[in-house]
C-alpha cells in the first residue's frame, strides 16, 4: 500500500472542560461522547487506518500517566509507536520529539500527519481526500500544511487563519499561504472575519514532510531542539511549556492553508454535545431523563440506572458521574475549569480530578 502520510495522534490532553466526566486518569479521549460506543481516541485513529499502512504506522503521543489507557483502548498499536511524555510541556515538543523519532525511522522525506484525539469528524472519506491533497502539498512545496475549516458561525473560541495568496490546486483543493494566525477573537472581530469569507478557523490539524518540520523548529526554538535530539524524553523537565502554533506556525514562512468543506467539531466543552446530537429535540439526553416544562439541556448520566429529574429548567448542563453532580448553564461551561482550579488546591477534594 503507498502511505500518504505518517499519522500521529496527540492524545495527552486533560478534557478538563468535560469534567466531571473527564477525569485525571480517564480524560476526554477515552470517553464516547457521541452515542456511538467508540471513544474519541478509537474514532480517531479509525479514521486514519487508511493513510498509511494501518496500525504499523499509526503514532500517537501521550502522557506517562495515559499510556496505559492508550493500550487498552488500541491494542493493535505497536508498542513502539507509541511515545509516553514525561510530563505535560504543550504541543510543540510533542510535535518535535515525535518528528526527531519518526525520521529516524522513515528519513527525513516522509510526509507526517498530527492530528487531536478529540476531533469529532463528519464525512470520513472527505477528510481522507483532504489529506491526499494537504500530504501532496506539504511534498512538493516543501509546505508546513494546515486544514482550515469553513467557519460555521462567528466563534470566539477558536483560533482563526487568514488565507493569502493562493499557491495552486493539490488533487482537486486550493491551497494558500497563510496570511497570519489569529488566537480567539472577541465577538465583533470573529464577525469581520467570517464575513470577510478569507478566514477559517484553526483545526490544529498539520501536514508536512518530516525534514522541512525539524528544519523550521531548529531555526525557531533551538534550544528546544537540541535539547530533545540529545536526550529525547529525558529532555523534558528543561523544556518550555509551549504550543507549536506559538513556537513555530505563527513565525514560519512555510506555513500553507487548504479551506475545508468537512464537518468539523473540536469537542471543547459540553455544548459541543449539543451541537452534534441536539436536532429538533427539545433536549440532549444521554440519560434516563424526566423533564416537566424543560428545554435547551443537555443531560448525562454515565450510570445507566440513574434518572435525572428537572422542572422547570433551560439551557443547563447537568452531568452526573459517580460521586459528584454538576450543574450549570450553558453559557458558562467554560467556567468548570476554574472548579478544576479550586477542586485542585483542596486536599478533601482533590481525589475528584
Amino acid at each position: 500500500m503507498t502511505k500518504t502520510l505518517i499519522p500521529v495522534i496527540l492524545a495527552g490532553g486533560k478534557g478538563e472542560r468535560f469534567w466531571p466526566l473527564s477525569r485525571k486518569q480517564r480524560p476526554k479521549q477515552f470517553l464516547s461522547l457521541d452515542g456511538s460506543g467508540k471513544s474519541l481516541l478509537q474514532a480517531t485513529a479509525e479514521r486514519l487506518l487508511t493513510l498509511g499502512n494501518g496500525w504499523d504506522d499509526l503514532w500517537v503521543v501521550t502522557s506517562e500517566m495515559l499510556a496505559a489507557g492508550v493500550r487498552e483502548q488500541l491494542p493493535l498499536l505497536p508498542p513502539e509507536n507509541l511515545l509516553a511524555e514525561p510530563e505535560g510541556r504543550d504541543t510543540a515538543p510533542a510535535v518535535a520529539w515525535t518528528a526527531i523519532e519518526t525520521a529516524k525511522r522513515y528519513g527525513e522525506d516522509a510526509v507526517v500527519g498530527f492530528f487531536p484525539a478529540d476531533h469529532w469528524i463528519g464525512e470520513p472519506e472527505e477528510f481522507v481526500k483532504t489529506l491526499e491533497a494537504a500530504a501532496e502539498l506539504a511534498k512538493n512545496q516543501d509546505a508546513i500544511a494546515t486544514l482550515g475549516v469553513k467557519p460555521s458561525y462567528a466563534s470566539t473560541g477558536y483560533g482563526y487563519i487568514e488565507q493569502g495568496e493562493e499557491i495552486g490546486s493539490f488533487a482537486g483543493f486550493p491551497a494558500y499561504r497563510v496570511a497570519r494566525f489569529t488566537e480567539k477573537p472577541d465577538r465583533t472581530t470573529a464577525e469581520e472575519f467570517v464575513a470577510s469569507g478569507k478566514f477559517s478557523w484553526n483545526g490544529g490539524i498539520f501536514v508536512f514532510r518530516v525534514g522541512t518540520v525539524l528544519t523550521e523548529l531548529r531555526n525557531h526554538v533551538p534550544e528546544m531542539m537540541a535539547a530533545l535530539e540529545a536526550k529525547g524524553a529525558q529532555a523534558y523537565s528543561e523544556l518550555p511549556k509551549i504550543s507549536i502554533d506559538y513556537a513555530l506556525m505563527e513565525k514560519t514562512q512555510k506555513a500553507c492553508v487548504l479551506p475545508v468543506g468537512f464537518s468539523w467539531d473540536d469537542l471543547g466543552d459540553w455544548n459541543a454535545i449539543g451541537r452534534l446530537l441536539q436536532g429538533d429535540k427539545p433536549n440532549v439526553e444521554l440519560a434516563k431523563h424526566v423533564g416537566i416544562d424543560t428545554k435547551g439541556g443537555i443531560f448525562y448520566a454515565a450510570d445507566e440506572n440513574e434518572v435525572i429529574v428537572t422542572i422547570g429548567l433551560e439551557d443547563v448542563v447537568v452531568v452526573r458521574d459517580g460521586n459528584v453532580t454538576l450543574i450549570v448553564k450553558k453559557d458558562r461551561t467554560q467556567e468548570i475549569k476554574q472548579v478544576i482550579k479550586v477542586l485542585g488546591e483542596d486536599d478533601k477534594l482533590k481525589d475528584l480530578l
